[in-house]
């Protein structure tokens, strides 16, 4: 995972950014997690990360990740794995190549650590 920022190091870049900080679960959302739990959603996260984020060159790179509906889409706002341009300045995840098994490990780690925490 050469050049893969730490998960503290992570959320240290994710609290200072006033931007991500404004980012939490409510209303559906909140009630969505609530009902299916946190296995469930995060089944769901991974198979949105596989088909969104994973490919070398995402299709709608930079817009791919709805802002509402589902609290992983609200988790990968507020954890800067929404596109692969976030992905590279706050995780050091660069573009240009599919995600490696350990790189999809740390984005699911990161999505999982901020929906516990909510």
């Amino acid at each position: 995972m050469a050049g893969v920022y730490d998960i503290e190091e992570v959320f240290r870049r994710l609290q200072a950014s006033s931007f991500r900080r404004r980012f939490h679960l409510t209303g559906r959302e909140r009630a969505y997690l609530d009902t299916w739990g946190i296995e469930r959603v995060m089944e769901q996260a991974a198979r949105f990360i596989s088909e969104r984020l994973a490919p070398a060159q995402p299709r709608n790179d930079g817009r791919q990740t709805p802002w509402r509906n589902h609290p992983v889409f609200v988790a990968q706002h507020a954890t800067a794995t929404c596109c692969r341009g976030c992905l590279e300045k706050t995780h050091g995840i660069a573009k240009g190549h599919a995600l490696t098994d350990e790189e999809l490990r740390h984005v699911l780690a990161v999505i999982e650590r901020w929906l516990r925490a909510q």
